[in-house]
């Protein structure tokens, strides 16, 4: 029998996507060009995703078969689902800790920083925005705008400046997460169910380094992308970039 429900939540999940790529292009497309000029100066890009499942977007395109090799996922433990999510949760919300993240993991002037996060609101993701403001790191954010801006401003969650992510970055990409992120209300269930950000965050970060790469094979520019390690071929493949990149990507 069908459930109604999970077709619902792929119809609305379809739909989500669709509007992503209606309203969003252009903007990914500006952001592919900021990455596609920091790539052919030989450098890496960073990208953090200070938040529990933010973290999980951030791998998505780390180390990815199709991906660009020289992305360098700020993959900081203190955040990450692998040491709890209660736990996980309270270090997101924690003053100064985006900071000391940004300042660890050796983001210089000049370099480009993608952040990602679901909501674009909490205290560790801001901090990190604004002290890679400080360096003088060229920032792209990846967040919901609505949920940012209908999150009240006495949130615990939020940042003491009440600052959303999308008013400190040079270049912003909505991911149009509602408020509350679950998208399906299934009668007699206390709460909605099914999220949408991950999806949401995942096909925007893949948008952006699909465009990103097509910009460089245009120009007829280094294209540094990796193969699955399962096909025949893919380690001799990417150890090339393994090695090119060695040091400079700690999770490598």
């Amino acid at each position: 029998m069908e459930n109604n429900k999970v077709k619902e939540y792929l119809t609305k999940s379809v739909a989500h996507l669709q509007r992503i790529y209606d309203e969003e292009m252009d903007n990914i497309r500006q952001a592919a060009e900021v990455m596609a000029r920091h790539i052919e100066n030989g450098e890496i890009i960073h990208l953090y995703g200070p938040g529990g499942h933010s973290g999980v977007a951030a791998m998505e395109i780390f180390g990815r078969a199709g991906g660009i090799a020289c992305i360098n996922a700020i993959l900081d433990g203190g955040t990450l689902l692998t040491n709890g999510c209660e736990r996980s949760m309270k270090v997101e919300r924690l003053l100064g800790y985006g900071r000391i993240v940004i300042e660890t993991y050796g983001v210089k002037k000049g370099e480009l920083l993608i952040l990602v996060n679901a909501y674009g609101i909490n205290a560790a993701l801001i901090d990190a925005a604004l002290t890679a403001k400080e360096i003088g790191a060229e920032i792209i954010g990846v967040s919901s705008i609505d949920h940012a801006e209908n999150t009240p401003p006495d949130h615990p969650a939020r940042h003491p400046s009440k600052k959303n992510l999308h008013d400190i970055v040079d270049y912003h990409i909505d991911t149009k997460v509602p408020v509350g992120d679950a998208i399906i209300e299934i009668e007699g269930a206390p709460q909605r169910t099914g999220a949408i950000s991950s999806f949401a965050s995942g096909f925007t970060l893949h948008a952006l380094g699909i465009s990103t790469i097509e910009l460089l094979a245009k120009k007829g520019k280094e294209v540094p992308v990796l193969r699955s390690g399962n096909c025949v071929g893919g380690d001799e493949w990417n150890a090339q970039y393994f090695e090119k990149f060695q040091g400079r990507i700690p999770f490598l």
